[in-house]
């Protein structure tokens, strides 16, 4: 009998943030009622949180109206894909002193625009997995029991 592995590996939350720490660009999923937004953005892990920085607009203000949020980042080879999702509250800085530590960060606007609100995605939770790619199993053929 044929030995098989478990093409999905489920990743610790140290793995979800190796691989955070290793991208730029996520997706940032809100909710104001029965609404769901999703919107790109390029981001830096600090700590046990991300920072995007944003321009006033539905973004900002879905967040204020409803602070809960997902964000998603994923990557793939040839060979491996994964994708993490951070469940959390996002809020704006507000004081002089977290702007300027944030600033020191390098987080930059991908698109020449003004940006002036940082914002934080505080974690709840991480959760992420990991996937071996390969071509799929035969579906008609004998299958090993």
């Amino acid at each position: 009998m044929a030995e098989t592995t478990d093409p999905v590996i489920f990743l610790t939350d140290e793995q979800c943030w190796e691989r955070l720490r290793s991208q730029e660009l996520g997706r940032l999923v809100t909710r104001v009622g029965d609404v769901l937004d999703i919107f790109p953005v390029n981001y830096v892990v600090d700590g046990q949180s991300l920072l995007f920085r944003t321009a006033q607009g539905s973004k900002l203000f879905e967040l204020t109206v409803h602070d809960e949020v997902l964000f998603e980042v994923d990557d793939h080879t040839d060979a491996d894909a994964w994708s993490v999702i951070v469940r959390g509250a996002a809020h704006a800085l507000e004081t002089s002193e977290e702007v300027e530590r944030a600033d020191g960060l390098g987080l930059r606007p991908w698109i020449p625009t003004l940006k002036y609100t940082y914002v934080r995605v505080e974690a709840a939770s991480v959760s992420g997995r990991a996937f071996h790619r390969s071509p799929e199993p035969d579906r008609y053929g004998i299958q090993d029991y």
